[in-house]
């Protein structure tokens, strides 16, 4: 399996796309499961039935997205940087990098969400990112090599994890975070997403603003014919409040951002599953 995805990482980016979007809309073809995921969640979006056109192109999309992660980890730094056609908002990146009291960069299942802290990493400063192990072992050493080089570090998503971030930030250095994901139980709470309840994460919201530090949601737009990527960093202030209050204002960000680039959002993870051992949301119980 390493042995492949380095293989694959060796490829130019426009074939790992083509192939990416073939197996895409072979994954979307065989497994219905995925096909109603995609569908019922793109339309929970949209706030309307979604085309077959919409859910094909967002099946391509995810495909190319998966192969375009064995570029992203076997790639130098420096191509990586080079891969960054177009940046919007960096300037104000910079300042805040200048200002000392370190950088929240939140960024979604949207476009190459590997490449934005490479970029930062490369171009710019240290940077921090939480992940979580891949569901196969084969692929953590991989993972890890592609994560964990030059100025970019990436600590697992636990407490020692979370610590190493607060200590990161206190340092002055930038931190990445996805948003995201459904957290374990008594890591989230049911706050709206796209208008339904999604279990999400709290620890995103309590980095915002720690510290001083200014927020940015990252998306690394991906460009057609395997051309590279645009990356917008867009400045995200949460309201101050209870837990319940700043969670769903950064999920309100989110989708916001979302909305600009519908097709390249990962409608067929499950966002909106319940965790083993969470109560589900009184819409649900």
């Amino acid at each position: 399996m390493n042995t492949f995805f380095r293989l694959l990482g060796h490829l130019p980016l426009l074939l790992l796309h083509w192939l990416g979007a073939g197996v895409g809309l072979l994954v979307w073809a065989v497994s219905g499961r995925y096909r109603r995921t995609l569908a019922a969640n793109l339309a929970q979006a949209l706030g309307r039935p979604s085309h077959l056109g919409e859910c094909l192109a967002n099946a391509i999309e995810a495909g190319k997205g998966a192969f375009e992660t064995a570029w992203v980890w076997i790639r130098p730094q420096t191509t990586l940087a080079r891969a960054v056609r177009t940046t919007a908002r960096w300037q104000a990146v910079l300042d805040a990098q200048g200002a000392g009291r370190g950088i929240v960069f939140v960024t979604p299942h949207l476009g190459c969400f590997e490449i934005s802290a490479q970029y930062f990493a490369a171009v710019a400063a240290p940077i921090t990112v939480l992940f979580r192990r891949p569901r196969k072992a084969v692929l953590a050493p991989l993972m890890d090599a592609g994560r964990n080089r030059g100025r970019m570090r990436a600590v697992p998503a636990d407490a020692a994890g979370v610590r190493q971030l607060l200590k990161s930030l206190r340092a002055g250095e930038a931190i990445g975070i996805l948003p995201d994901q459904v957290p374990r139980e008594g890591e989230g709470i049911w706050a709206p997403f796209f208008g339904r309840p999604a279990y999400t994460m709290t620890l995103a919201a309590r980095f915002i603003g720690s510290n001083g530090a200014p927020a940015f949601l990252a998306f690394a737009r991906r460009l057609p014919w395997g051309r590279g990527f645009e990356l917008d960093c867009a400045p995200i202030e949460l309201p101050e409040g209870p837990a319940e209050v700043r969670v769903a204002a950064l999920n309100a960000a989110l989708e916001r951002t979302i909305l600009t680039c519908p097709a390249q959002y990962l409608w067929g993870y499950n966002r909106y599953k319940c965790p083993p051992g969470v109560t589900p949301p009184a819409s649900q119980t």
